[in-house]
């Protein structure tokens, strides 16, 4: 699986903080090594596969944060626990929880029953740059 490189912060925060045994992962747009995709809305210029698309990729980020955390060791992944995902949406448009299968079923392909979590999938009227798609994560690691 081809992995972005994980993007450098755009503001005041970082891409990571463990604590303890969890690993909170910052919310993750919709990019490939910096060039933003999917810009627009669901339900306006994007529909639900595009949707799914766009948390892929925004999962698929999240992914390459989690590798630099646990420096190159994905094996150190216990479970994911919650995934977080806030989509860009028009008002009419009620299909945020298939958006974010698109993120969710990543977690599953790679880490298995490990990677079954807890969810959040929102609609939201605006998200940074004009993106579709922005997913967090928590993951338990060793």
């Amino acid at each position: 699986m081809e992995l972005p490189e994980p993007s450098r912060p755009g503001a005041n925060y970082v891409p990571f903080i463990r604590s303890g045994g969890l690993l909170f992962l910052t919310g993750q747009l919709s990019q490939w090594n910096g060039e933003r995709r999917f810009v627009g809305k669901l339900g306006g210029e994007f529909g639900l596969e595009e949707g799914r698309q766009a948390a892929r990729l925004c999962a698929l980020n999240l992914i390459a944060h989690l590798r630099d955390a646990l420096e190159g060791n994905l094996d150190r992944v216990r479970r994911c626990v919650r995934v977080a995902g806030f989509v860009n949406s028009m008002p009419e448009f009620t299909g945020q929880s298939q958006v974010v299968d698109g993120a969710s079923d990543l977690f599953v392909l790679l880490f298995g029953e490990a990677g079954r979590h807890t969810r959040l999938a929102i609609g939201v009227a605006a998200l940074p740059y004009g993106v579709a798609v922005e997913v967090e994560a928590v993951m338990e690691v060793e």
